[in-house]
């Protein structure tokens, strides 16, 4: 049974079941739908069936499948609706002048449906909606962050992260698939004609003990996979994303009226370790579900204070590649190196001519950042060892900048072994989780500046420059070669932000400091209020969104993205004195890649 905001709900509907009730659904075999019969590619997961905090039910694990069928999208499936327990309290509608409506999902008490007219005007009402429901939702949502807050889970682990918002998504009428790449969560709301959006949040925590103080720190710990026990704290806000996602769907679910299209809410596991949305994709999330025409996120940041936005157009996140390098030696007596081939020599070379590759092998005015972070040789003093390993991390935005970092580490890698007559020449290896570019389309970013600043204030919404950290958010965008946007939201006491501007104050603490806490309240209304604005704008009925080209390759200046052949990177794979596809084509750093850019 889930809740269906046309029809009224169902006198006849049976009670709820024993509270200790479980019942188990096995694996369905491929091509067989256990809800609609429609003939499906991919096999439907086994469930468990298990009650909910209030008696209601929520499938996990079950493989929920939904396709475009003409012109809008066929639901193969209704979840069983979970009472989430949260103290969110009954469904409201919020009127057009923001009062709060009578409760419940009646047509009667949707709030008055959008009519055509002056844009800004309509704009204007929806964040008057929006900023009604904030408020009245606000105190639920910080109970919610508190305790998402107080129980982080790490990368890959985030079972009951997921369950809660699986739950929470479930209550608010969406068709729900969990288990999707992972731990990960789909939501999927269809309300008419019109674009698709996808929003995400991101829902892991990192290996941190925290020394915040709050009253809600956590106290959590985990084995990291070499045995060590560390504390586990969500120090980069994700439990500020998640919040702000389950109030998305619960605000959107309840603004019906006053959009059109489809919803597409994405929990994502592992951002921390850049796999959650390679994984979530390769499990079939744009196969099974619609491909979204816009995509949405916003992360906390510690370098604002809270109610104040940040954007950032064009790239905002780098790609970050992990890259492995070992020169191999012949050991001897530290007193006799004539006798010996010192891997640590040959080292230290390669890191020096390594600086040569930003300063004079790229364009001055493109970023890239070579660093070598470790380096491991030897065991004692008087003893020259057999090889040296070597760990860096390589920072880019453009994939040809990309292209010749990689290309270059391997060159010069494999010449300075042969200058210093290594026995063997270098294995050089691209790790796996390569994070590509965030790249924020300038169209839509300025569509969403015009909403913050009329909302907020144009004070208090700022431009930030990029940088070259990572973020997997901006793999759906790339994948799917649509506009995308990722914004920030600020977190710092205003007081506190303004004394550690001053010349030698303490700087506060930065996203992932076991002391970085943001002040909850104005961030988090901060946040539900500037997303579901946007979201409103991008969904309205009468929106631009629907039928403009808001793509990479009508941004003047920018990137086309996603016609990059990367013929000389292996991701994952160890060579031998260079760094080679799967399928070798040309070079990342060749003319043709340059002349696609």
């Amino acid at each position: 049974y889930a809740p269906d905001p046309h029809h009224p709900p169902d006198p006849h509907r049976p009670p709820d079941p024993d509270p200790h009730l479980q019942v188990t659904i096995p694996d369905l075999p491929p091509r067989l739908n256990l809800y609609s019969g429609w003939a499906s590619k991919r096999p439907t997961r086994g469930a468990t069936v298990v009650p909910g905090a209030s008696g209601g039910l929520l499938r996990r694990g079950i493989g929920m499948q939904s396709k475009r069928h003409g012109s809008g999208i066929r639901r193969l499936a209704l979840v069983l609706s979970l009472a989430l327990g949260l103290g969110f309290g009954t469904a409201a509608g919020v009127a057009a002048d923001g009062a709060a409506d009578a409760p419940g999902n009646d047509p009667a008490n949707d709030p008055a449906p959008r009519e055509p007219g002056d844009p800004r005007a309509e704009a204007r009402a929806d964040a008057r909606r929006v900023d009604a429901w904030a408020k009245q939702n606000l105190e639920n949502l910080l109970e919610l962050y508190r305790h998402l807050h107080a129980h982080p889970e790490l990368s890959h682990q985030e079972t009951e992260t997921a369950l809660l918002v699986a739950s929470a998504l479930a209550e608010a009428g969406y068709t729900v698939r969990s288990g999707v790449g992972g731990t990960g969560v789909v939501g999927l709301l269809e309300n008419g004609p019109g674009p698709t959006l996808l929003i995400r949040g991101d829902m892991d925590a990192l290996p941190v003990s925290e020394e915040t103080g709050l009253e809600y720190a956590s106290e959590v710990t985990a084995t990291l996979p070499d045995g060590r026990t560390t504390g586990v704290m969500h120090a980069c806000g994700h439990d500020v994303h998640v919040t702000n996602l389950i109030a998305m769907a619960r605000l959107l679910g309840e603004l019906r009226a006053q959009w059109s299209g489809t919803l597409l809410m994405i929990a994502q596991p592992a951002e921390e370790v850049g796999q959650g949305a390679r994984d979530m994709m390769a499990d079939g999330l744009f196969e099974d579900f619609p491909r979204p025409d816009f995509t949405l996120a916003l992360h906390v940041d510690s370098g604002l204070p809270a109610g104040s936005l940040g954007y950032t157009p064009g790239f905002a996140f780098a790609n970050v590649d992990s890259v492995d390098v070992t020169f191999y030696g012949r050991g001897g007596h530290g007193a006799r190196p004539h006798q010996s081939i010192d891997p640590i020599v040959t080292a230290a070379s390669f890191i020096g001519s390594l600086q040569t590759l930003v300063s004079r092998r790229v364009d001055p005015l493109e970023a890239a950042v070579v660093t070598v972070g470790s380096i491991h040789a030897g065991t004692k003093h008087n003893v020259i060892p057999n090889q040296a390993d070597l760990q860096l991390t390589v920072r880019s935005y453009t994939d040809v900048v990309r292209g010749q970092l990689l290309d270059g580490i391997a060159q010069i890698a494999s010449d300075t072994c042969r200058t210093f007559q290594c026995p063997r020449p270098p294995t050089i290896g691209v790790r796996e989780e390569y994070t590509p570019s965030l790249y924020n389309d300038p169209a839509f970013t300025a569509r969403a500046v015009v909403l913050f600043s009329e909302a907020f204030g144009s004070e208090r919404v700022v431009e930030m420059p990029p940088t070259m950290g990572g973020e997997d958010f901006g793999r759906y965008a790339r994948a799917l070669d649509v506009p995308g946007l990722m914004f920030r939201v600020g977190t710092q006491d205003p007081d506190l932000f303004a004394a550690s501007r001053a010349p030698g104050a303490v700087p506060l603490p930065q996203v992932h400091s076991s002391r970085f806490a943001p002040v909850a309240e104005p961030t988090l209304e901060t946040a539900v209020r500037a997303m579901g604005i946007l979201a409103l704008d991008i969904l309205a009925p009468d929106s631009l969104a629907e039928g403009t080209s808001l793509n990479r390759a009508s941004a003047e200046g920018t990137v086309t993205e996603g016609t990059v052949t990367e013929g000389t990177v292996t991701e994952g794979t160890v060579t031998e004195g260079t760094v080679t596809d799967e399928t070798p084509t040309e070079a990342v750093g060749s003319e043709a890649l340059r002349a696609s850019e």
